[in-house]
């Protein structure tokens, strides 16, 4: 019966580590919070090589806004990123996506961007000035990609994480097709 107990507390505590290590950080505003505004350098979207405001421009149609931690974007990330890019273009209508590379490095990041963007179908690519973000946006550092879902001017969803790749993506689809309803694409 004790080595039941033991085992059983042991079975648990691993659980419970497990869980600790690979749990998601916080990071972004609340669901339910006004979308802030997001001034950012577009180097590849729709206002490709202009200083635009992403929030104002999307007001009220359904977006999703990624924010790449500085030093961050990895193979895992990419994946993670082209995966939810070609989901929402396979399947929705109206939805963009905006990622963000907050840093102190604009030069670098705005070089970069269209050097990747041949892979990304639906996604701006977009530098924020700052490695911390946007200040209303409340990012977390420590996050390797914060993922904001919004739509009529309010957050609907939000995913933080340590570490991502591709397998997230479904999750994040389920959210984005809820602010989309009525928005599939036509086959």
């Amino acid at each position: 019966m004790t080595g039941r107990i033991l085992l059983a507390a042991g079975v648990v505590l691993a659980g419970s580590l497990l869980a600790a290590f690979a749990q998601d950080v916080e990071s972004g505003p609340k669901v339910g919070d006004k979308v802030a505004g997001l001034k950012v350098y577009d180097a590849t979207g729709e206002n490709k090589d202009k200083t635009v405001d992403y929030a104002a421009l999307r007001r009220d149609k359904a977006t999703v806004y990624l924010f790449v931690g500085e030093g961050k974007w990895d193979r895992p990330v990419f994946r993670f990123v082209k995966g939810l890019d070609e989901a929402v273009n396979k399947e929705l209508e109206g939805v963009y996506c905006v990622a963000v590379w907050p840093t102190d490095d604009e030069d670098k990041q705005k070089e970069y961007l269209p050097k990747i963007a041949r892979y990304f179908e639906t996604t701006a690519l977009t530098v924020s000035r700052g490695k911390d973000g946007p200040k209303d946006w409340v990012i977390n550092s420590d996050a390797s990609l914060t993922v904001v879902v919004a739509a009529k001017g309010k957050v609907t969803a939000r995913f933080a994480y340590n570490s991502v790749n591709e397998t997230e993506v479904p999750a994040v689809m389920k959210e984005v097709r809820k602010v989309a309803k009525g928005k599939k694409k036509e086959e």
